[in-house]
């Protein structure tokens, strides 16, 4: 016997896709049938890569993958959960900082859709200092970002980031 069709969504920036990331969804990807990673295209707030780069980026990245689906989203992610029929969203925590924050937002979904289960994945100790805010500092100072993102995000942001050479 065959047991329920388990769809998940995970939603972030993905500003830019850390190994972090794909971490997880690595990990959940053996735990649920189908994945819709869902990108947020949020006007409001400023990205380093605009939606369409980050989308692409994902779907480059989970192109290997039969169970996954990239997404932009623009609204209420609860909304989203409906209407592709997800019950379980997934978010990834590494530190309490984190936690607290994604345990309120779970408390907020929750009161929106309460069909909508939050589960809170771990990230692997390895990838526990990524922030991409540290590594977009990292790689427009020149730094090394080979172990924190995939090669071809390093080189986008390596591109991205680079300083014109009147302020070097």
């Amino acid at each position: 016997m065959l047991g329920p069709m388990l769809r998940a969504i995970y939603p972030g920036s993905f500003d830019p896709p850390t190994n972090g990331h794909l971490n997880i969804i690595q990990r959940c990807a053996q735990i649920f049938n189908e994945i819709d990673i869902v990108i947020a295209a949020n006007p409001g707030k400023h990205y380093t890569f605009s939606p369409q780069e980050r989308f692409e980026m994902m779907q480059d990245l989970m192109s290997g993958y039969t169970n996954i689906r990239v997404h932009l989203w623009d609204r209420l992610i609860v909304d989203f959960a409906e209407r592709v029929g997800a019950r379980v969203m997934i978010r990834g925590v590494r530190a309490l900082q984190d936690f607290e924050y994604e345990f309120e937002l779970s408390l907020l979904n929750k009161g929106l859709n309460p069909d909508v289960e939050t589960i809170f994945v771990p990230t692997d100790p390895q990838y526990f200092v990524l922030r991409s805010s540290a590594i977009k500092e990292l790689a427009r100072l020149g730094g090394d970002i080979s172990t924190m993102v995939p090669v071809s995000v390093a080189e986008r942001l390596r591109q991205r980031m680079q300083r014109p050479a009147a302020e070097a």
